[in-house]
């Protein structure tokens, strides 16, 4: 993992963000973020035990481990900034040991210029599902 807190393999997204004009840019460049969701979770699958509670739309993480031992986020959400960012999350923890994320901080949604363009309740939200990721990687190790 690079010394800024997030791993060396989200560079590229960080700078793509980075380069955004302005917030409405990252929102929009967010929305493709949401439609790119590496392991998303269907509506179908959310449940109260996978809900992140203090975000005000409705997300839903599930966080396993896959058949090498590496973790793996599934997540949805029914607001597209919210799936962005919870996109852009499983980017950077999928494939990485349980331990790696356990240690993992929320730096690259500041780096991104993400996290100050969110409402109060937004990046509350996204703490909570950042949290929950991370508190589901420790109970891994």
């Amino acid at each position: 993992m690079a010394v800024r807190g997030w791993p060396e393999h989200l560079d590229s997204v960080v700078e793509e963000f980075e380069d955004c004009f302005d917030s409405m840019e990252r929102y929009e460049l967010l929305f493709e973020y949401a439609k790119k969701h590496p392991s998303p979770l269907p509506a179908d699958e959310w449940d109260e035990d996978n809900q992140v509670h203090g975000c005000q739309s409705r997300a839903h993480v599930v966080c396993t481990l896959d058949q090498s031992g590496n973790f793996l986020m599934r997540a949805g959400a029914d607001a597209q900034i919210v799936q962005g960012l919870m996109s852009v999350t499983a980017m950077a923890v999928n494939g990485m040991r349980p331990n790696e994320v356990s240690q993992l901080s929320p730096d690259y949604a500041d780096a991104m210029g993400i996290r100050n363009s969110l409402t109060p309740s937004r990046a509350n939200g996204f703490m909570n599902m950042f949290e929950r990721v991370r508190s589901e990687a420790e109970r891994m190790v």
